[in-house]
């Protein structure tokens, strides 16, 4: 489904989601067409999800706090921990700790758990995968150089495997993500929002797959149609409600530019 680009010297080429046709993405649930029954050509979807036949699968791990399923008591070292060294835990989603990527035995312990859900992604047939809240770094006290190279790690293991991968958010990073990390292509969400689609567009090009939500549209005094109307937004650009329900959910929420 995609279009194929080299990842670097020696790298594997990787096929790179295509700039057109129906993307949606589906974290809270799965549908194998949209909801007036319109084929999908391209679909994010969780990493214990199956992919979709003839669609191009994006598939999410979150690589930088802990999935609520995940068990990390053989790995204490690879979490981070505030002054009392109790799990620093997102505020936004209390159920994830936040992983401490500063030290190459802690970002070994993390390979450890993460690099299995990678393999899993390619063993299913996803053809790329979109790691989440790389960010972290700005957001609570982590190394960046650490978060970097946990980054890079992901990028490795990643290729190796035959998968693109994506950048997901940190827009402060894009450069640095794809000229020297070497992430494929960018997942965002809410650029439009902040007025930060630029800063994918201009390094991944058409390569990036942006999802608003409603709420932030609202707060920051936008409609969906402005962001559609916005010269850097990209190709593929949808909104969708922010707990990304199923089709039959009274809060389905689905439009495309």
């Amino acid at each position: 489904m995609g279009l194929f680009a080299l990842t670097g010297c020696g790298a594997p080429s990787v096929a790179l989601p295509p700039s057109d046709g129906v993307f949606d993405y589906q974290l809270g649930g799965t549908a194998d067409e949209m909801s007036d029954g319109t084929p999908i050509d391209v679909v994010a979807r969780d990493a214990t999800a199956a992919p979709l036949d003839g669609a191009y699968n994006v598939c999410y791990v979150n690589g930088f706090q802990t999935q609520p399923s995940a068990d990390w008591s053989e790995h204490p070292s690879a979490l981070l921990r505030d002054a009392a060294g109790d799990p620093v835990r997102d505020p936004d989603w209390p159920d994830e700790i936040i992983l401490d990527p500063s030290t190459a035995s802690a970002r070994e312990a993390i390979l450890e758990v993460v690099g299995p859900v990678i393999e899993g992604c390619a063993d299913d047939g996803f053809d790329a995968v979109e790691i989440d809240n790389l960010d972290t770094w700005t957001r609570f006290d982590i190394s960046r150089k650490g978060a970097f190279a946990l980054a890079s790690a992901y990028v490795s293991t990643a290729h190796d495997l035959g998968l693109a991968i994506a950048q997901k958010n940190a827009a402060e990073a894009t450069r640095p993500a794809h000229d020297d990390l070497g992430f494929d292509f960018a997942v965002v969400e809410e650029c439009g929002a902040y007025a930060e689609c630029a800063a994918y567009t201009d390094v991944y090009g058409p390569h990036v797959l942006q999802i608003e939500y409603p709420d932030s549209l609202a707060e920051a005094g936008l409609s969906f149609a402005d962001v559609c109307a916005y010269p850097a937004r990209a190709p593929l650009t949808i909104l969708r409600d922010r707990d990304l329900v199923e089709h039959d959910d009274p809060a389905y929420v689905s439009e495309a530019c």
